[in-house]
Order: structure tokens, then sequence, then C-alpha cells
């Protein structure tokens, strides 16, 4: 199935053409859509957003979908008669349709969790879990793997203000990735290392680490340092942070940046031997870019000015090499990035020239300010095809597939035409970012409203945050469960003989054999 967009006075046509089937087991009552839009003040987007997806994008976005999504198929069903009529239907996509499990348990009422967790292995293929270093190692030597009391539901249950506990969206890991095996979802682990000292370091790490001495000495650089809320801010480092060379900071703390990649090196070392191959692929490094092109981080230093303040010498370098001599060529290795600048694609190349195995590059859109999505929806240059085909190309140079990790797409000013708003982006991205050729998945970053991190948008779910579904979950999934999926019939030919073409993914064959007994086999198109 195709959609083709046209401009704003033909707009009434596209919100009433998406399919509003409910997703598996999940109960939700149907959406109320307008059959007619009224006035062109109530229209969803202006004339200038469909010159920018005017027909002839929406027909090379076709055209690279075809060519990029779909394989053709061959089957020999030696017990079909020529003629046997075929059944061909894909069950599973081999593309990533991603989404974080965050809430977890969360979300206050069993329906709504159990909602929730349906969403995976219906929507959404592959589950994003959270290994933030300071919500899973509040203490040191004592990491969250296994659930406690104050990570079940009964406990969650009871919170009249969830978002205050320090482990919001933080969920032991342990009981989603047994979810997840259960119900056979590939589980996604982020991140592994990340310089943010403000949502991954523990604010422990510089009393287990350094020296009175030492801690003296870093206070000169880092603003306020008794006081651990400013120390975990990277906007807090002083003017003689800011005027120091690498090479100074590294004289004065020699031990700092050998003495964190130790500890870093422990924590991968740790998460890795505990699961192994449940978990299918990590984000090694998760935005790290920026370091790299300040030229920040210098092979053989043992500091780094970072854009986070202090962090290991070379840490990316250091990192990969860490998690690639543990985990096995069953995982994928990614790097994760929200910098869209030449360097991300430079960085990578160099990381591989080095020896570093690195099998997925990850990129992210993050459309925090709802002001972004009424630009997007009033025509404004942003997230355009041409600026997503730029970055894809680009990206595209390391060799490596592209994984949009995290993507965030709000529903600007509430109500319904702010949910039209970002139906109708989501739908138009998603068809885009599934056209690119390197594009491995797409995973959507906040499922439920108001369940984001502290200074990220409200709206920006594909639910209301009582698990009723908006107008962006049934655009996901008419494309995802039927405009993207294979369902046709084919006949046998000699030897029993079936072709198709479909998108590449697991199908079920079924076909009566010669003696008029029903079959069915599974059939991998790659």
């Amino acid at each position: 199935m195709s959609i083709t967009l046209k401009k704003q006075p033909q707009m009434k046509r596209i919100i009433c053409v998406l399919s509003f089937t409910c997703l598996g087991t999940l109960t939700m009552a149907q959406p109320q859509f307008p059959t007619s839009l009224q006035e062109d003040k109530e229209q969803i987007m202006s004339e200038a957003y469909w010159k920018i997806w005017n027909p002839k994008v929406q027909k090379q976005i076709d055209r690279d979908i075809e060519k990029n999504r779909k394989a053709n198929g061959v089957l020999h069903l030696e017990e079909a008669a020529p003629g046997t009529e075929v059944e061909i239907k894909q069950v599973s996509h081999d593309f990533v349709f991603g989404a974080s499990m965050f809430n977890f348990n969360q979300l206050g009422t069993p329906a709504a969790n159990q909602r929730y967790k349906e969403l995976f292995g219906t929507l959404f293929n592959r589950a994003t879990v959270p290994f933030y270093w300071e919500p899973f190692e509040m203490q040191p030597g004592r990491p969250r793997f296994r659930e406690e009391y104050w990570d079940t539901e009964a406990y969650w249950n009871k919170q009249t203000d969830p978002k205050h506990q320090p482990h919001w969206r933080r969920p032991a890991p342990d009981p989603m990735i047994d979810y997840c095996e259960s119900h056979g979802i590939p589980v996604h682990g982020h991140p592994l290392t990340w310089g943010s000292r403000r949502w991954h370091h523990p604010n422990w790490i510089v009393d287990q680490i350094l020296t009175d001495e030492e801690r003296q000495t870093l206070k000169q650089y880092v603003a306020e340092y008794a006081d651990e809320k400013n120390f975990r801010n990277e906007d807090k480092m002083t003017p003689a942070f800011n005027q120091a060379t690498p090479q100074e900071l590294e004289e004065k703390l020699p031990e700092l940046g050998p003495k964190l990649q130790q500890l870093i090196n422990k924590r991968i070392t740790e998460i890795v031997k505990y699961y192994g191959d449940r978990i299918s692929s990590w984000d090694v490094v998760n935005e790290s870019a920026q370091d790299f092109a300040k030229g920040a981080m210098i092979p053989g230093s043992k500091l780094c000015k970072s854009n986070y303040g202090f962090m290991p010498g070379d840490f990316t370098y250091e990192s990969f090499q860490t998690a690639g001599s543990l985990i096995s060529d069953n995982a994928l290795m990614n790097i994760n990035d929200y910098w869209t600048g030449p360097e991300y694609a430079a960085q990578v190349k160099d990381l591989l020239k080095r020896g570093c195995r690195i099998d997925v590059v990850g990129t992210q859109m993050h459309l925090f300010n709802p002001q972004q999505c009424l630009d997007i929806a009033a025509g404004k240059e942003s997230q355009t095809p041409s600026l997503v085909w730029k970055l894809m190309n680009n990206l595209s140079e390391t060799g490596l597939p592209i994984h949009l990790s995290e993507i965030t797409i709000t529903s600007p000013g509430g109500g319904t035409k702010g949910e039209q708003i970002q139906a109708v982006i989501a739908q138009n991205l998603y068809r885009l970012w599934f056209s690119c050729k390197n594009m491995m998945g797409i995973t959507w970053w906040n499922i439920v409203d108001d369940c984001g991190a502290p200074g990220e948008p409200s709206v920006s779910g594909l639910f209301h945050r009582d698990m009723s579904p908006k107008q962006s979950f049934y655009a996901l999934d008419n494309l995802i469960n039927h405009a993207w999926k294979t369902e046709t019939k084919v006949k046998a030919g000699k030897n029993g003989e079936v072709k198709f073409r479909g998108f590449r993914g697991q199908y079920e064959v079924t076909y009566t054999d010669k003696n008029g007994k029903e079959r069915t086999v599974t059939y991998h198109l790659k």
C-alpha cells in the first residue's frame, strides 16, 4: 500500500485513510477522527508543508521502499501440485521498529501496564532497556540487576508522584529482559559508556577514585564541588577549567582519567558478562562525537577535556576495545549520537581504522520543543526530505547500517489539532526513514505522554498518560502492521516452485499438499 500525500487542500483525505485497527490483544476505543476538516484556519498542515512533502517526493519514497525494503522470494514446495494456491503471510519484520521500555510496571495501574507491555511484540519488535549508571548502581558495588520491592508494580501503583522517585524511567533490567525473552522480543541495552554526569555518572564516583588531595585540586575546576547537584551539572565547570589546556589538567590530576576508565571498564565487564547473549545489541558509547569534533579525545592521553567536563583520555576507543573483548558476534555493538555534522562519520571511520568493532551507527532526532513541530507544519526548513537524505548519505559513508535510535515528535498545543500534526509528521518521517537504503531500524523514545525525563515534552507519546491511543499510534500501526506487511496468494508452479515479492522478514506459507493435507512452513525472506 502506498499513501499519496498531496498539499494542504487534500489534507482532509490524509487523516481519514489511516487504518484504525486495534493491535493484538489491546482493547482500545476507536478514535473519533473528523470525516472532514473545517475551513482553512482549521486545516492541519500548511500549503508550504505540502510543497516540501510533494507528490514527487512521495513517489521517490515509494520507489525507495520498494527497492530497499523488499526482496524476491523463491520457495520449493515439493508436495504442492502445480496450480495449487499458496497463502503467504508475513509474521514479523527484519527491520527494527523499536521503542524504549523505560516505564515498565510504572504507569500506576495493572491495566495501563499491561497495555504498555503488549505494544512490544505487536507495534514494536525491539525494546530499549536502560542501563544508566547512576540509577543502576546507586551504591558502589551494588548494581540493580534484580527486582526489589521498589521496582515492583505494587510499589509504583502506590506512588502519587512517581516522576520524583530516583528510579523513575529506570526499572531494574532483569524483569524487563525476562518479559522480552518470554515474548520473543530482542533487547537493546542503552548505554554502557556516556560522559554525562547529570544523567549517567553516580555521585559516588569521585569519592571512590580520588584521594583527599586530589579532591581539593578538583574543586579548582568544578564549581561548588561540595554540592553534589552542581557537580553533576555539566555547566558548572569553573573558568579555570575552561582556560586550562588538557595537558595542564592532566598534570594536576594525573590519576583521574585512568581511574575513571578502570571504573568504566569494570562496569562494562560486569554487565556484559551478567547478560551474555541475552541482549542482542548495545549502545557501547553514547554521544561522544562532539568531543571528537573539537579534538578533545587524543590517542594516548590520560585525560579528556570533554564537553561533559572530565573524562578518560580517548574514552570512546577504550570503551569499544573493552566491550569488543567481551561481546560475542551474536550481539551488535552500536555507537550512538545526536551530532549530525560530518565529524560523526569521521569519528566512526577513525575508530574502525584503529581496530574497533562497530556494527551499527546510531543517530537521533528529538523534536523536544513543541514549537519545532508547529514550524514543520508551517513549512519551515526542519527535518525536510532533503536534509534527512543528506544526513543518511553522510552516515552511509561509514559503510555501516544506520539505526535511528531515539526519536521524539511532539503533539504541539495539545488537543485534536496538535495530535493530528504529530500524526502527519510521524507518518511522513517514518516513510522517509524506512525508505533509506542503509537504515536498519527506528526507535520511538517516549511511548506515553508525561513520561519523559525532566525537561522533555509531556506530549511526545503515542499514548495519553492513561494509555488511550493518540492519532500518531494509529498512523504508525497502519504503516508497520498493514502497509508494510506482505500478505498474498500465489499459484505453485512446476515442481512446487513459488515466487513472490515482499518485505523482508519471517513468513508463514500455507498450502494443501497432493494428498489434500493442509501444511504450513516458515520462510525467511532476506
